[in-house]
């Protein structure tokens, strides 16, 4: 019985890999094939169980508010308050679509996977080269390999000719890996450095070769992902996390006051009935029916604005969450990185120059290897180059090689190509020949230490002169030097060959030849992400690079970007398996930078800055980076550059592929949540306002409002504008204050003591104005100034809560004109009820004079002043802590 080898395979030899898995370079029998299918399955990935649409739909209701809105309209049916019903019905029903619409990723996320896979493969089977779909490979087949192929399996290679496989996907570098057959010692290593191995969802990008299948289907690593994917628990965001801790004082509150007002009522010996009628309007009264609508709709506007900005919001709690961000983890590749090769320095002449100022005797010659020596292909546009496709690091000398003017396909007119030896990982060297006039000239590029041992001169100012052990010396430096910075360093050399040349071979050709000069290149960093450190470092926010790149390279990069100052700051995927999760959760705010990690190791550091309270987003453009995207409090997915899987567990996704896009989408969701905070202290306190009045006006005997009145107030005077408070501008130091701690709540930082002294406030206003009222007007006028004072008081106070903090004649009545037009609209619905006659029958009011609406004015207005000193007080308080 044979198995399926997941992590051992690269530290055994072919044959002993072939002898595990029962069998041989012929490949597998037909016969074999279908047994195998039968106890390993079908090479496809499992889609784990799916939600119904009904199943997600009813998820929705899993929430504390909602169950809250639903008693409150069964109660409102009892009563008979049928438009209460039918409004707080929709209002659920419009929320409960909205989320299962934002719903379903995981499967996205399997399908996008499914499509890597190429539809057929190449195997030996019975010794006979066959195609097949990749569904029917079975551990133990031999798949053959060429350039341009997708890996459509895990495998142990065991033959390769020149292979360079593309990896980034999986490993996150940037580098077309080259491959090797023999086996390497240490069975800990992570995917990037298991260069005997290729894995599924990677891609042939140079070469051939074939190897033996040792996993399929979810026994691959992309399997192992979308096992993640699948088994992964749907996480709270902080405002879910905040709006049921909300939902739980709410409730408490209100069971509390209405079961204490209906003991009162039966203890003075009024009618059960009556008394149980009137704690139910309490109740009701103080449920902000309108707050599930109005966050939605807050944050879906806040969604229209970050789309306008390339942050795409793919599920609307994201928005809030990126206002608490603490940790932000990032891939390197194509996210803090351009994820294209590119020559930084070069070495011509002696000299270690910068790109761009390099203008020496000895540039045409170096350019024209840059050019030649090179398998690239340049895309054109209207006769201009619009893309180089290839081999990154042959693009990135073909591009160096166009800027100054040496086009590969122009040069190859004038000296075309006639001969080459390709590449191989015993010489790493390339040479090609070429037509050089009436003459050959062989031109090499390679790595700088095998190539200077085959050179005997070097161009120096135009001329070739002998190359001297000091000159030798002074390349090895110029290597030395480069390497260090991180660049990935070629050196450049050519020969002119007899005419009478015939065999065309390395030691023929790849000997005696003139050194010409070095090239170094590196994936460089996008040139805005630097400044996006620094706001993100002001923010309070850290930044984290985690790649699949070397150490060295990260440190590079880390350094040029400000995320790191020394390299203690970094550690390895192979140091980090050797810490315990409890050893590493100690540890994980030392290190800032995390090189060669696989897909487990990110999942591990962003659950181990979770499990310290943190709030943590992880960026990322690779399928490696789907666990770790889901696992962590918000996933940004890349949309240029990244996969169909990472966008589609992604809560975010950058359409522009910018990291400083991440900052400006934080300075909304910090905008946001402030925003939300506000719209939630007006509607509480206004619906405590609300209770104060009914509660205390029964306590008194006294009927100041009826049903009707409530539910109008509640849904016209506070929605429109607690809409408009979702939108107030962001203050100017937003991005100067640190993040909120997940647990911080929402009535900190003096909103619930403002929320309850207002209401308070608000309540006694309109108790008074009621007295004032009944004492010199009837009871029906009386009612009438009541209903009037309640809904403008409210109006006028939603001014008041645009900061707790700073004054209202400091930020200015008209700073914020939607509030200025929603109080407007509101203002003359409430007050038109009094006015227009046709709507006094309904509401049962009655009309009121100059001076009754003097009254009802004044107390509308005396909240402003007397929060107006609440601030004055709260200020000298907080300078004093």
């Amino acid at each position: 019985m044979i198995k399926q080898l997941e992590i051992t395979a690269h530290t055994q030899d072919v044959p002993t890999v072939l002898e595990h898995l029962n069998s041989t370079p012929k490949g597998l029998s037909d016969k074999e094939a279908v047994l195998r299918t039968e106890i390993f399955g079908r090479n496809e990935l499992d889609e784990g169980k799916r939600k119904t649409i009904f199943g997600m739909f009813m998820e929705q209701f899993k929430n504390i508010m909602i169950i809250i809105l639903l008693i409150a309209a069964v109660i409102s049916g009892f009563m008979h308050e049928l438009t209460d019903t039918f409004i707080i019905l929709a209002v659920i029903i419009i929320n409960a679509i909205l989320g299962v619409i934002q719903e379903n990723k995981a499967e996205k996320a399997l399908a996008a996977l499914k499509k890597m896979a190429a539809p057929h493969v190449k195997v030996k089977r019975d010794g006979v080269v066959r195609q097949i779909r990749t569904e029917e490979l079975v551990p133990g087949d031999i798949v053959l390999l060429e350039a341009g192929d997708f890996v459509p399996a895990d495998m142990r290679l065991i033959e390769c000719a020149s292979m360079k496989v593309e990896e980034a996907a999986l490993t996150g570098e940037s580098v077309p890996v080259e491959k090797i057959i023999a086996k390497l010692e240490k069975a800990d290593l992570v995917l990037g450095d298991r260069l005997n191995m290729a894995y599924s969802g990677s891609s042939v990008t140079y070469g051939r070769g074939s190897g033996v299948v040792t996993a399929t289907g979810m026994n691959t690593e992309v399997g192992k992902i979308a096992r993640h994917l699948t088994q992964s628990e749907s996480q709270e965001t902080p405002l879910q996390k905040k709006l049921a801790e909300m939902s739980k004082i709410l409730s408490v509150g209100i069971v509390i006051v209405s079961i204490f007002i209906f003991l009162v009522g039966i203890f003075q010996g009024r009618d059960r009935f009556e008394m149980f009628l009137t704690s139910v309007s309490l109740a009701v009264a103080a449920i902000p029916e309108g707050l599930p609508a109005v966050i939605t709709i807050v944050l879906a506007l806040g969604v229209q604005k970050m789309a306008r900005r390339n942050a795409i919001i793919r599920k609307l709690s994201a928005v809030e969450t990126l206002g608490s961000t603490e940790i932000i983890c990032s891939d390197k590749t194509g996210t803090l990185t351009q994820n294209k090769m590119t020559v930084k320095e070069v070495y011509l002449d002696g000299k270690v120059a910068q790109v761009g100022k390099t203008d020496y005797p000895g540039m045409e010659v170096f350019m024209q290897i840059l050019a030649l020596c090179n398998d690239a292909n340049l895309v054109y546009e209207n006769n201009e180059v619009v893309d180089i496709q290839g081999d990154p690091t042959e693009t990135a000398l073909a591009r160096l090689a166009a800027d100054h003017g040496f086009k590969k396909d122009v040069l190859e007119q004038e000296i075309p190509r006639t001969n080459e030896i390709p590449f191989d990982s015993d010489r790493k060297l390339m040479t090609t020949i070429h037509q050089y006039g009436n003459e050959l000239r062989a031109m090499t590029k390679g790595a700088p230490d095998m190539l200077l041992e085959r050179c005997d001169r070097i161009l120096i100012n135009g001329k070739v002169e002998a190359l001297t052990p000091d000159m030798v010396k002074q390349v090895q430096a110029a290597n030395r030097e480069m390497a260090q910075k991180a660049l990935r360093v070629l050196a450049l050399a050519y020969q002119d060959l007899e005419k009478t040349t015939v065999s065309f071979n390395s030691a023929t050709v790849e000997h005696k030849l003139v050194f010409v000069g070095l090239a170094g290149m590196i994936d460089p960093p996008r040139p805005e992400v630097r400044e996006a450190v620094r706001v993100c470092r002001e923010a309070g926010i850290r930044p984290i690079m985690i790649t699949g790149d070397h150490r060295d390279t990260a440190a590079a990069i880390a350094k040029e970007l400000g995320i790191i100052k020394d390299e203690n700051e970094i550690i390895t995927g192979s140091e980090l398996s050797q810490i315990s999760d409890a050893e590493f959760e100690k540890r994980v705010t030392q290190y800032s930078v995390y090189a060669r990690v696989s897909p487990d190791h990110k999942v591990r550091i962003v659950k181990a800055w979770k499990n310290m309270g943190k709030i943590v987003a992880m960026t990322g453009d690779g399928v490696n980076d789907a666990p770790a995207l889901k696992s962590s409090d918000i996933g940004v997915g890349m949309g240029i550059t990244g996969t169909d899987v990472t966008k589609s567990v992604s809560n975010m996704v950058l359409a522009d592929d910018n990291f400083a896009t991440i900052v400006l989408a934080v300075e909304e969701g910090r905008k946001i949540y402030s925003n939300i905070r506000k719209t939630i202290q007006f509607l509480l306190s206004s619906n405590l306002g609300e209770v104060v009045t009914l509660f205390i006006g029964t306590m008194l005997n006294w009927t100041v409002l009826l049903p009707i009145h409530i539910l109008w107030v509640n849904l016209v005077t506070d929605t429109f504008p607690a809409l408009a408070l979702g939108v107030e501008k962001a203050e100017k130091d937003v991005m100067r204050h640190k993040p909120r701690r997940a647990g911080t709540s929402f009535f900190a930082e003096g909103v619930g003591v403002s929320i309850i002294y207002q209401g308070i406030i608000k309540g006694l206003i309109t108790l008074s104005v009621f007295y004032i009222g009944s004492r010199f007007y009837s009871q029906s006028v009386a009612i009438t100034m009541t209903f009037v004072t309640l809904g403008l008081i409210q109006l006028t106070h939603s001014f008041n809560v645009r900061s707790n903090t700073k004054s209202l004649f400091t930020l200015g009545f008209f700073s914020n004109m939607y509030l200025v037009a929603a109080v407007s609209v509101a203002a003359f619905l409430q007050v038109g009820v009094v006015l227009f006659p046709f709507l006094n029958r309904i509401f049962k009011v009655e009309p009121l004079n100059l001076t009754q609406w003097l009254v009802v004015l004044a107390g509308s207005l005396l909240i402003i002043p007397i929060v107006e000193a609440g601030k004055i007080i709260y200020n000298r308080f907080a300078k004093q802590d």
